[in-house]
Parts: structure tokens; C-alpha cells; sequence
């Protein structure tokens, strides 16, 4: 009221200038932009993995085809190029409002978003009609939150109910697709009847083959939704061949650096399931070794999990800090390691000393996997924000 306001919207209470009581703030906020909707068009991406690279990769084929695409999500705002970095995923209603109006008003068409379990269950999206919704996974992640897999399966599936004149992409290929199959769907993946992917060399959906610069089975799913929603939205055969052959990943996923004959490969996994797919996706390689956190106040069942897989896989491992947030480093350690079977391990807390560590270890044709922060400009320790680049370090190291 001091700062100007002439009326208040709120759940209970009395004041000086009009007051308006309802039952729910949030309910009544949604219901208040759904009046002043942005005339544009929304796809939504949510699961487990493969939301930020898809969404990506939809926004950067769309406006390769010179239909105007902004970009929501783990990576920040885009528009012609990126506007502003984010704190969360799926930022709050009045963010993401005025977020699509600024893409309306610069005549943008479509919008392609990631939406988060969190956002989702908090009805941060209510006010949003979605015209294509894509159901990419569901592994183990966030349980600090959901507490079981069904409560996070049925989060997402919010995404899904509602939508009675959009279009449903789900990935058929996994356990939990039958949660999100309710109005105008269509499956894809190697157990799809609509979709159905096959791989050689190549992509082949439907029969219909395309070349990809993007490697690891993961993004054949991920690289499969771009290439159906552009069939669904009757772009020709031939116009999505040739964008789908020119697209590549975000930064910080599955990003190569090459250092003499070894590769140093810096990657946002930062869950199992995200883990396994990029060992899985290596090409040969004499040796390799692994250096990855896990993040303090979060999901703390993943922990020994990750480091269950990383040692099996790893001929050595380092383990480092994330982001620690308030929680004691040492304790996130000690709950990774509850899951490695063998010595085959050092612990280095300094993130920087971990890295230069590992790319000291190389000697040829080796491959240093340096996972969990991907994109991410910084490390938060307690309340502080610090800079840090995986990437910037990985470089410099090189160059010293």
C-alpha cells in the first residue's frame, strides 16, 4: 500500500484501500492472466532428462525454418538470442506471463518451454494453454520433494490431463508412459505404434531417415522429438532432414574438448539415469575416468546410486563438490560413496584442483567425463553465488 497498490487480492485480512478475499491467491492470480493471454503458441517438454537439450533443439530448428521460437528453461530466456539467465527451470507465474507476453509483443509464434515437476505442482503453469505437450522420461530424481515415484509421476501428468485441444507426445518407451496418455496423443520410441524410431547410422522415424551430429541413444529420443513435432506441424520431409542435420546440443551437454589424443567431455548429468546414457554413448577409449558431486539440499537416494554407476564404469574416479549449498561436503561424499565397491577413488573438494587432477591423469586416447554442472557459470556455497565455469577451467588447465 505504501508502494502504490489500490487494491489487495488475498486470502484473508482487511485494509485500507479495496480488498478483494478469495480462497486461493494463486488459483485467482491464473484466472487473472488467463484474461490477457499472449497470443502465442506453447510447447511444453517435461521428465526427468532430455528437457533442456530438446526444447533447445526445438527453439534453434523452428527459427531455422523462419518460424519465430523463443526458448524457456534450464538455460534462461531466448528470443533472437538469450536474453537473461533464470533461477529456476519454470520460473513463477508472473515471470513466465510476462516472459510470453515480451515474445508476442515481438511477434514471436510459438514458444517452446521445459516444465518442471515443481512448477507443475505448484500451479505455476495453470494459466497456460498448452498446444503441444512432450513427455520425454522418469528415472529417480527429486524424491526429496515427491518422496515417491508415483507422486512425481503424477505431477507431471498435470501437464497432460487437462489438455483436451493440444497435441500429447509421449515417450512409449518407458515404464511410466501410460500415466500421460489421456486426450489427443500420440507415442513414439522403439515401442511405438504412432512413432517409431529405428536406428543404423542414421535416425530412421517412420521410415523416413535423418543424419544428426549428436551421438548416444539418448538423443536419438531427444533428436526424435524435434523431428515428430515437426511432422505434426506439416513442415515437408525434406525441410526437416536438412535442419535436423545442422542442429547441435546446448553448451554444457555432452561438450567436447579435445586435449592431444584424449577427449575431456563436460555434461549436465546430474542424475543416474543421465549418468548411465553418456558412459553408455562413449565411443572407444583406453581409459576413463569420471569426476562429478552430487548437490547439497537434494534428492540425497541418487547419491550412492551415482556413485555406484561411476565406479563400475570408471577406471578412476574423483570425487568433488557440486553445489553444496548448506549442507556439510563432507556428507554428500560419504552418502556417494555408499555405493562404490572399489578403491578406485580419491576425494579433492576444490572442484578446480579435481579438474586439473583428472586432466593431469591422461595419457592417450583416454576420455575425462567432468559431470553435474554442464552450463552453469557458478558454484553455491551457503547463501553465495561464486563463479565457476567447468569449461573455463577445463582451458585454462590446458593452456597452463
Amino acid at each position: 500500500i505504501k508502494n502504490g497498490a489500490k487494491m489487495i487480492i488475498c486470502e484473508h485480512g482487511k485494509y485500507d484501500v479495496q480488498t478483494v478475499i478469495c480462497d486461493d491467491t494463486k488459483e485467482f492470480l491464473n484466472s487473472y492472466l488467463k484474461l490477457f493471454y499472449p497470443k502465442i503458441k506453447v510447447i511444453g517438454i517435461t521428465g526427468t532428462n532430455g528437457k533442456t537439450t530438446t526444447a533447445y533443439l526445438i527453439y534453434k530448428a523452428l527459427n531455422m525454418l523462419d518460424i519465430k521460437c523463443a526458448y524457456i528453461g534450464t538455460i534462461g530466456f531466448y528470443l533472437d538470442k538469450k536474453i537473461k539467465d533464470l533461477d529456476n527451470t519454470t520460473p513463477s507465474s508472473l515471470e513466465l506471463f510476462n516472459m510470453m507476453n515480451l515474445a508476442s509483443l515481438n511477434n514471436f509464434e510459438y514458444l517452446v518451454m521445459e516444465v518442471s515437476s515443481h512448477a507443475l505442482n505448484q500451479g505455476r503453469c495453470d494459466f497456460i494453454s498448452f498446444d503441444y505437450s512432450i513427455f520425454t522420461n522418469l528415472t529417480e530424481e527429486h524424491l526429496d520433494y515427491h518422496k515417491t515415484m508415483e507422486c512425481y509421476a503424477k505431477a507431471k501428468q498435470i501437464l497432460f490431463k487437462d489438455l483436451t485441444k493440444g497435441i500429447s507426445l509421449i515417450n512409449n518407451d518407458s515404464k511410466y508412459a501410460n500415466y500421460f496418455k489421456f486426450h489427443n496423443f500420440y507415442t513414439y520410441g522403439f515401442s511405438a505404434s504412432d512413432y517409431n524410431i529405428s536406428v543404423d547410422k542414421n535416425i530412421n522415424v517412420n521410415n523416413n531417415v535423418y543424419k544428426t551430429r549428436l551421438y548416444g541413444k539418448y538423443n536419438v529420443y531427444n533428436m526424435s522429438c524435434v523431428i515428430i513435432l515437426l511432422d505434426l506441424m506439416k513442415i515437408p520431409y525434406k525441410k526437416s532432414k536438412n535442419v535436423i542435420g545442422k542442429l547441435l546440443a546446448p553448451e554444457g551437454r555432452m561438450e567436447i574438448i579435445k586435449y592431444k589424443s584424449n577427449k575431456i567431455i563436460i555434461d549436465y548429468a546430474h542424475t543416474p539415469d543421465a549418468m548411465k546414457n553418456i558412459i553408455n554413448s562413449l565411443e572407444k577409449y583406453r581409459k576413463l575416468y569420471i569426476i562429478f558431486g552430487c548437490g547439497g539440499n537434494r534428492d540425497k537416494l541418487k547419491r550412492p546410486m551415482m556413485g555406484k554407476i561411476a565406479s563400475e564404469s570408471a577406471d578412476y574416479l574423483i570425487l568433488t563438490n557440486d553445489n553444496p549449498r548448506y549442507e556439510d561436503d563432507i556428507k554428500i561424499i560419504a552418502d556417494i560413496k555408499k555405493g562404490i565397491l572399489k578403491n578406485n577413488y580419491e576425494i579433492i573438494l576444490n572442484r578446480q584442483k579435481a579438474i586439473e587432477k583428472g586432466i593431469q591423469l591422461l595419457k592417450k586416447n583416454d576420455i575425462l567425463l567432468v559431470l553435474g554442472k554442464g552450463h552453469e557459470k557458478y558454484q553455491i556455497i551457503k547463501n553465495k553465488k561464486i563463479y565457476f565455469s567447468d569449461l573455463d577451467e577445463v582451458l585454462k588447465c590446458i593452456r597452463r
